[in-house]
């Protein structure tokens, strides 16, 4: 276990290894350095890589879960590989408060069943509009950015929050 010291950085507490602390007198990292925001870069490099049922190997494609799993575990972040096992994870958010690095869950194709069955990445959230980041069977056809628009907005069931303020997994 790595010892930590949080600090501020934009009012908003980062945790910060003791092994990347030096004697200056203050050591300053913005958001972008916290694991929400590896997460999103990370993922966002893997846009265009197509869709494959039941796959999470990006030299063949992603299904939905696939991709979650494989940019979560890139940084040795272990969550549940299919979309209807984070039913009950994280910590549920209002859409209206949902920010990068929050996962968002869809039903499948069929909407008429209450079921997780596809999800993403929130990749921008405003009170006007929504984003995420996901890998789609639809016209697409692979990872992509989508806004949330009226076709999702039919299948949303929920935002979930999965890291806490410090960047730190909460599943």
């Amino acid at each position: 276990m790595i010892a930590c010291v949080a600090i501020l950085a934009c009012n908003k507490p980062i945790r910060v290894p003791a092994s990347e602390l030096t004697d200056s007198t203050a050591v300053y990292y913005t958001p972008n350095d916290t694991m929400p925001e590896k997460l999103i870069s990370f993922a966002e490099t893997l846009i265009g890589i197509p869709y494959k049922y039941a796959t999470s190997d990006p030299k063949v494609g992603f299904d939905c879960s696939g991709f979650i799993t494989y940019v979560f575990n890139h940084f040795n972040l272990v969550v549940p590989r299919s979309s209807v096992d984070f039913t009950d994870k994280g910590k549920e958010v209002p859409l209206l408060q949902a920010r990068r690095g929050d996962i968002i869950l869809f039903t499948g194709t069929d909407s008429s069943k209450h079921i997780v069955g596809h999800m993403g990445i929130i990749t921008y959230s405003s009170p006007d509009s929504t984003a995420f980041i996901h890998s789609t069977s639809g016209k697409q056809y692979g990872v992509t950015t989508t806004p949330l628009e009226e076709y999702y907005m039919g299948r949303f069931m929920k935002v979930i929050r999965v890291f806490d303020e410090l960047g730190e997994l909460k599943m």
